[in-house]
């Protein structure tokens, strides 16, 4: 699936089930919250911290498609074509990071 046929499916998705986009304040809340839950499994399935019995089932997978669907709404109640835009962040970061990260010693 290319980024825009991910475009148009959740926007097929939000017109068949989901009546209209949730104002962009509220979708920037829901990507917050969506975030945090990435934050927590990788916490305690990656990090040190211990794991409650309710997170046992929390899958990584699954809360980095949460944050990427809400992505994707703000994308599209917005305008933005999510293709043309990461691209040009490809291009803007070769340009700018073409030999920073291999000259820091930290990554070597």
């Amino acid at each position: 699936m290319t980024i825009k046929e991910a475009q148009e499916q959740v926007d097929n998705w939000i017109k068949i089930y989901g009546v209209r986009y949730f104002d962009v304040l509220t979708n920037m809340a829901v990507l917050t919250e969506e975030v945090g839950e990435v934050a927590r499994v990788i916490a305690r399935k990656y990090g040190e911290q211990s794991e409650k019995s309710e997170d046992k089932n929390n899958e990584l997978g699954e809360e980095l498609a949460d944050v990427l669907w809400v992505i994707i709404c703000l994308a599209n109640q917005t305008g933005i074509d999510l293709t043309e835009e990461f691209q040009e962040n490809i291009r803007k970061k070769t340009n700018r990071d073409n030999a920073r990260h291999k000259s820091n010693p930290k990554l070597l």
